[in-house]
């Protein structure tokens, strides 16, 4: 069976004209025979509590190992049972000596086993802890409802609730007075007033304006950590702020990285962006006015409704400015101290906070989420930054939700999946997941709500070094050479932003204004990678009659309904079509 798999391995590659030499095919058909281990599939491994023992942790890996998994990224989770419900439990507080030695023991013990060690900060998901005050948390700008006004009034106080936005009023960003009657040409209508605890004071002539209205800083849709281990729970972090992520780093990332010792983890991870709504910080004012020029404070009212002709501009602007702020301060942030800390940055750079696919290119590892290959998906998303930016290896986290309950998947569901996440161009597969189980828990052991399991307690574990051989040898495979997709699918970042809502998601819009178009090309035999306007003046160039990134070259590229582009990407399109490319705009 090993013979046939390698003769039509061979047989693939020389139809399809590849440029390997006669030595390479040879060397590529025995490495396909026996893959390296650095392409084996990797689990996130749940530990519950975290009520963890050396000799489960130990055993577990064991198990890993025979099971052909490559190694595993650590996530630490909410708990299962309570201390003493059965012998031996008991929940290791978050970063507490007992917790920071499981870890030590941990790294060490899959360097002597030769698995990989991922590492997840923190605990759950997104970024946050108990250390962390209301201050400091994500934050949501919030327009009050207006507060009327008349002549002879000298203050104004912040209603207690309600408005655009949400409730929960917190920090006041600003107090508008407007629309006034005599606004200067191209201005705005509106007059920031001085602000004093929670008043602001009202100018002797109010110009003809009846209102004001409050900005204050909210709480977004999601506040606290999301299945946190025990330890772990608090306030999301704000993913804006230099300083609250220099706290993070310094108080609950680098004491973990820190004691594994002289085993540092492979990579350190960044899960999924899920706060939806989070889109302000305390310093954005600032950071916009830097950014872009102009003062954003007379003109927050563009933000919740319409402001004129300049309205959909300003909420571009808005937009952009969040997304950039992320990108130098958060994932670079977390970069630099992974180079510090001589491990990888590998992060979901998708949701919210509005991560564009230009983000990628500030991370290390990228990492894609969800199967779908014929619609818009993170997966996709991930892969086509990789490719652009000449990163060899794209990992997704797989088999999420997979047949749902527990249990119910079987190894024809995890390959239909898995095909389905090598067609958008993943090379690297982070299952989801293994439970770990504690001894004396009865079976079938302990199991994280969504996904399924994938450990020795499944029932057809016999054949789990078979699948994951299959993984392997695929994934191995879709490493060498270059990324050959056929369509470049542009995806109009500025049209996003200008429209992000509620959500504040930047991958969530695009896939609402591209979604037909991936549909569309897929289902007439073509695939397709994205690129937006930042990654094609990072590394886009016309090369002959293609759009080039590196070594990837497009001959088409799709313009899907844009109806705000850079004149630097128009020029490059136009010399990419006078070259002889082809440009479909739809």
């Amino acid at each position: 069976m090993k013979s046939f798999a390698s003769v039509a391995f061979v047989a693939t590659l020389l139809a399809a004209g590849s440029l390997f030499a006669a030595d390479n095919i040879g060397q590529l058909q025995r490495r396909f025979d026996q893959p390296p281990d650095d392409a084996r599939i990797m689990v996130r491994w749940w530990w519950f509590g975290t009520a963890v023992t050396k000799p489960q942790l130990e055993r577990e890996m064991n198990f890993m190992k025979a099971g052909g998994i490559g190694g595993f990224e650590v996530q630490q989770t909410y708990p299962l049972q309570l201390d003493g419900e059965l012998p031996g439990v008991k929940n290791l507080k978050l970063l507490s000596p007992e917790h920071l030695e499981a870890l030590r023991f941990t790294a060490e013990k899959a360097k002597q086993l030769g698995l990989r060690m991922d590492l997840t900060l923190g605990s759950g998901w997104p970024y946050g802890g108990s250390q962390f005050s209301r201050s400091e948390a994500v934050g949501a700008l919030h327009a009050s409802a207006p507060v009327s006004v008349s002549p002879g009034q000298t203050n104004v106080a912040l209603p207690a609730s309600g408005g655009r936005g949400g409730g929960d009023n917190g920090e006041i960003v600003a107090a508008l007075l407007g629309p006034v009657t005599n606004a200067p040409a191209g201005g705005s209508p509106y007059l920031p007033l001085e602000v004093r605890g929670n008043m602001a004071l009202l100018p002797s002539d109010l110009r003809g304006a009846t209102q004001v209205t409050f900005y204050t800083i909210g709480l977004p849709g999601l506040v606290y950590v999301k299945r946190a281990a025990f330890g772990g729970d608090g306030y999301i972090i704000d993913h804006y702020s230099p300083t609250v992520i220099e706290k993070f780093i310094k108080e609950i990332a680098e004491p973990a990285i820190k004691a594994c010792g002289p085993n540092p983890p492979y990579a350190i991870f960044c899960d999924s962006l899920e706060v939806a709504g989070e889109n302000w910080t305390p310093n954005l004012l600032a950071e916009f006015q830097k950014r872009r020029g102009y003062d954003l404070k007379p003109l927050l009212p563009a933000l919740f409704g319409d402001l004129g002709p300049k309205t959909l501009e300003i909420r571009q602007d808005w937009g952009q400015t969040v997304t950039e702020i992320f990108n130098d301060y958060f994932i670079s942030g977390f970069k630099k101290l992974a180079t510090e800390d001589k491990t990888k940055f590998r992060i979901q750079a998708y949701g919210t906070p509005p991560a564009a696919l230009f983000s990628y290119a500030y991370c290390d590892l990228p990492e894609g989420e969800g199967y779908q290959w014929k619609s818009f998906s993170a997966t996709r998303w991930a892969a086509s930054a990789s490719h652009l930016l000449g990163k060899p290896v794209t990992s997704s986290e797989t088999f999420t939700w997979l047949h749902s309950v527990v249990f119910r998947a079987t190894p024809l569901d995890m390959k239909a999946e898995a095909d389905q996440h090598f067609l958008c161009g993943i090379n690297q597969l982070i299952c989801h997941g293994w439970p770990y189980t504690a001894e004396g828990v009865a079976y079938p052991g302990w199991s994280f709500y969504a996904a399924g399991v994938f450990n020795e307690k499944n029932p057809w574990w016999i054949v789990m070094p078979d699948i994951t051989k299959y993984l392997q040898r695929v994934s191995y495979i879709l490493r060498q050479g270059t990324p050959a997709n056929d369509v470049a699918l542009f995806l109009p970042n500025s049209d996003a932003w200008a429209d992000l809502g509620r959500d504040f998601s930047l991958s969530k819009t695009l896939a609402g204004k591209v979604g037909g178009s991936v549909k569309a090309i897929t289902d007439s035999g073509y695939n397709l990678d994205f690129f937006d306007d930042q990654l094609l003046e990072m590394r886009g160039k016309v090369a002959g009659n293609t759009l080039a990134f590196g070594d990837v070259h497009y001959r088409v590229v799709v313009l899907p309904g844009v109806e705000r582009i850079l004149p630097a990407t128009m020029q490059a399109l136009e010399k990419f079509a006078r070259a002889g490319g082809i440009v479909v705009a739809t």
